[in-house]
């Protein structure tokens, strides 16, 4: 079985030992499983906090699709418009269906929408903390869900300022999909410390978990593929996959059914997502292809080589130690990163099915680098300590070692801190609201957008609980028009900041001589009253 550094007490004692032995494991055990609860609400708070603090507004594309597919269910046509350019988004039911619960829950508003998206984040945050405090203990599980929660491509998210990845915050499978993935491998390593029907409790639960996570992000499946390996390296017996595999297949059969009732084919999921692909907006080589992961973790944010450096630290310290821990996260991450990498172009670098060098393609293998990088500085540091005791006669390796790793710690935060700009948050849109509210647009039939806009203004043309402000209809028009539609409306303006192409190549309407009739506090958001209704101008 996998050691663990959060279970019994002090060295050469036992859990239970004494003239209480039975009563004392129990109230240890109990006090374990109470140090687990808080310890995930801890974690889980911290992110629900980070969100709060960058409050990106509901995005558009993606995220936006998956709200109407959540809003339509089981009215969702994969044949018709918007939904027959991203059926693999609708088709997602882990996603799908929790987002139209909350809509029925909390109405069709800003407000559901943020709570799927806390709710994929803390799954992710709190999945990671799982894995990596079974494996190495509780300080290291809290330290690596803070790292998470902190960096860069889980805050800089809103492309309203300066965006590095849509992540925190925003309704897309990758974080609750690698976050229900990281419970199940956790409930592995758990399910390895124990014997009888309490191992295959756990292994059943692993198995919910795991099939799950495929409910939400297909592409996980390819991690299945190891389950048997993942069960030798815990030292599981053989025969016990069947209790992980026999609930993953009941959830692949449920799904199934699901897919037959509501679009007529079983594999209507499968097919969306293996049809989804082709040829990538960006250049693409076999080469550029194959350091798929060096260029996500590098060419967003300098501190994404953070996580470059963990898979180092796993390696080396592997080899150092063979510790079957860090074999286990090593397999993980290369269960993951092989596939990921062949479809990005090394295969065909003009038909790609994923993006790997975006970052949030490898979310689901950052609790295996956070684990390994974390453990192996652990395993390492335990080594080659004792020697250095010895030689000297002093603790001055192990205060040294606590030294850096604060320095180092404290480099990172203030780096990752400093690295978030002057988030815009919602405030734009939250005074567009209030400027409905106040009844000001009544006057106004019709508001043009691009189409990035007009599908965020539709949250915000009502209460965060989905009540209407506004009965106006909203004509929006793709951004990379050569040149404006002609329509005589009032249009919703912003100068795209992040990597967000311009609307319609640079277009200004200022310079076009419209008038501006609202601007936000921070300048995020325009509203412009077209020239045919100037004065003097007719019209």
């Amino acid at each position: 079985m996998v050691q663990s550094t959060t279970r019994g007490g002090a060295a050469g004692t036992t859990p239970g030992a004494g003239p209480d032995g039975p009563g004392r494991r129990a109230r240890v055990a109990a006090f374990a499983r109470r140090r687990v609860v808080w310890l995930s609400a801890l974690v889980a708070g911290c992110g629900v906090l980070a969100q709060w603090v960058i409050m990106v507004p509901p995005l558009y594309f993606d995220p936006y699709y998956v709200w109407l597919g959540a809003r339509d269910w089981p009215d969702v046509p994969l044949d018709s418009w918007p939904f027959n350019e991203v059926p693999h988004q609708v088709t997602r039911l882990g996603l799908v269906l929790p987002a139209r619960l909350l809509q029925e829950v909390l109405g069709p508003g800003q407000a559901a929408y943020f709570v799927i998206a806390a709710l994929g984040g803390a799954l992710f945050f709190v999945g990671c903390h799982l894995v990596v405090r079974s494996l190495f203990g509780d300080v290291a599980g809290v330290l690596a869900a803070l790292l998470l929660i902190v960096h860069p491509l889980f805050t800089m998210t809103n492309p309203f300022g300066h965006e590095i990845t849509w992540s925190a915050g925003v309704m897309l499978p990758d974080m609750p999909g690698a976050g229900l993935f990281a419970f199940g491998m956790a409930a592995l390593v758990a399910a390895s410390r124990r014997a009888g029907r309490a191992q295959a409790r756990l292994l059943v639960t692993a198995g919910l978990l795991l099939g799950a996570s495929f409910l939400v992000r297909e592409f996980l499946a390819f991690l299945f593929l190891a389950i048997p390996l993942y069960l030798a390296i815990l030292r599981i017996p053989w025969r016990r996959n069947v209790l992980v595999g026999l609930p993953m297949v009941a959830i692949l059969a449920a799904n199934l059914v699901h897919n037959t009732i509501v679009w007529g084919n079983p594999l209507a999921g499968l097919r969306s997502a293996a049809t989804h692909g082709g040829k990538s907006r960006d250049y693409v080589t076999r080469e550029l292809a194959a350091r798929s992961f060096l260029r996500a973790m590098h060419d967003w944010h300098p501190l994404g080589m953070v996580f470059v450096a963990l898979l180092a630290l796993t390696l080396l310290g592997w080899l150092v130690t063979r510790d079957r821990r860090l074999a286990l996260c090593l397999v993980w991450f290369g269960m993951l990163a092989v596939p990921l990498t062949l479809l990005s172009g090394v295969l065909d670098p003009d038909d790609i099915s994923l993006r790997a060098w975006l970052p949030r393609y490898w979310f689901a293998v950052f609790p295996a680098l956070l684990a390994g990088g974390f453990g192996a500085v652990i395993l390492l540091a335990r080594k080659l300590l004792p020697a250095g005791r010895r030689v000297a006669g002093l603790a001055l390796p192990t205060a040294s070692l606590a030294v850096l790793a604060v320095v180092l710690g404290s480099a990172y935060t203030v780096s990752a801190v400093r690295a978030v700009p002057d988030l815009p948050r919602d405030t734009a849109w939250n005074e567009l609201r209030a400027w409905f509210a106040d009844g000001r647009g009544d006057g106004i039939r019709k508001i043009s957008a691009d189409r990035r806009l007009g599908q965020t203004l539709t949250f915000y043309t009502r209460t965060v609980w989905g009540t209407p402000l506004w009965k106006g209809e909203i004509n929006d028009f793709p951004h990379d028009m050569p040149q404006l539609p002609p329509d005589d409306s009032p249009m919703l303006f912003t100068k795209w900041r992040g990597s967000e192409s311009p609307i319609l190549a640079g277009w200004e309407p200022g310079k076009a001589g419209w008038r501006l009739m609202w601007r936000s506090s921070d300048g995020v958001l325009e509203l412009w009253e077209p020239p045919a209704k100037l004065p003097g101008q007719g019209g």
